[in-house]
């Protein structure tokens, strides 16, 4: 899997959410800035979803290896 496409497609995404998040909020249109913090919001919870992912897959790994070496 490609991480690096899918950070760079991540930080476009919120780049692009926060961009219209300042336009609706400095335009005063309140009920999309809720929207648009619901979406960043959601995006925040996949990525820590997949850190800890990642982290769960790299104990297992690491357990594995450690019980797997026996002196």
């Amino acid at each position: 899997m490609n991480y690096q496409a899918c950070l760079t497609y991540l930080k476009v995404a919120v780049s692009a959410h926060r961009a219209r998040l300042r336009s609706a909020l400095r335009d005063g249109d309140r009920g999309a800035s809720a929207v648009e913090l619901a979406i960043i919001t959601a995006l925040m919870l996949v990525v820590a979803g997949g850190v800890v992912a990642a982290i769960t897959v790299f104990t297992n790994n690491a357990n594995t290896q450690i019980q797997g070496t026996k002196p």
